[in-house]
C-alpha cells in the first residue's frame, strides 16, 4: 500500500487494532490519547462515535502544536490520526471493559444464549500541510453476535484466562471465547475491535 507523504497515527494502545491496521499493508505510529473521556450520549453508536473522536483529536492536537514543519517539503503531505472506541449493547445496555472478576463475571453472563450489538465508532482527523486544511470523518459499524449458552463454570473458567479483562464485554472473540460464539452478521473485525474495510474505504475517499 501507498504510504508516500502520509503520516499515520493510530491513537489507540489496543494490540488488536494495531495488528488489524498492520495487516491491511498500512506503515503507521502508535501514539496514545491521555484524553479525560467525556459521554454525552446515551446511544452505543453515539457513544463509540464520540468516544473514538475525543481520542483522535486530542492526539491530532498534540501533533500538530508540536511537529517539526521544517521537514515537510513535499507536496501533499498530509498527517492522519485514526482513534477508534468499541462497546457491547445488550437489552440496552452498554458494556465497557470489566473492572473485576465479578463485574466481567455479570457482563458475560448477561451476553450468553442470546444476541447482542458489538460497536466500533472510528474517527478520522486528516491535516494536509500543503493545503492547511482538515478533514473529519466518523463513522460506526455495527455487527450481531450471537452465543450459546454458557455454564457458570465455563464462565469463570474463561475469565480465569486473563483475557476478559481489556476487552469491551469481557470477551475476545479471537481467543479462546471462539468456542462460545454460535452465530457473527456483519464484520468480523469490528467485533475485534477495528473494522478495517471500512476504514480502507473511508480512507480512500480523503486521499
Amino acid at each position: 500500500m501507498d504510504n508516500k507523504n502520509k503520516k499515520i497515527i493510530l491513537a489507540s494502545a489496543s494490540p488488536r487494532r494495531k495488528e488489524l491496521l498492520k495487516q491491511a499493508g498500512y506503515d503507521f505510529d502508535v501514539i496514545v490519547s491521555n484524553v479525560e473521556e467525556v459521554i454525552t450520549k446515551s446511544l452505543p453508536w453515539e457513544v463509540v462515535e464520540e468516544l473514538a473522536y475525543q481520542k483522535a483529536k486530542d492526539v491530532f492536537r498534540r501533533l500538530l502544536s508540536e511537529i517539526d514543519y521544517s521537514f515537510i517539503n513535499e507536496d501533499d503531505y498530509t498527517l492522519t490520526v485514526i482513534g477508534a472506541d468499541t462497546v457491547v449493547s445488550v437489552d440496552d445496555k452498554i458494556l465497557g471493559k470489566p473492572a473485576d472478576k465479578n463485574e466481567a463475571y455479570e457482563m458475560i453472563h448477561s451476553l450468553q444464549n442470546k444476541t447482542h450489538q458489538v460497536y466500533t465508532g472510528i474517527a478520522i482527523l486528516d491535516y494536509n500541510f500543503s493545503t492547511r486544511k482538515t478533514v473529519e470523518k466518523y463513522f460506526y459499524e455495527k455487527t450481531d453476535v450471537t452465543l450459546f449458552p454458557m455454564t457458570s463454570e465455563e464462565i469463570y473458567d474463561y475469565i480465569d484466562t486473563g483475557d476478559c479483562y481489556d476487552k469491551a464485554g469481557a470477551y475476545g472473540i479471537q481467543g479462546q471465547f471462539a468456542i462460545f460464539v454460535r452465530e457473527i452478521q456483519g464484520d468480523y473485525n469490528n467485533v475485534v475491535g477495528l473494522p478495517i474495510a471500512r476504514l480502507y474505504q473511508e480512507l480512500k475517499k480523503i486521499h
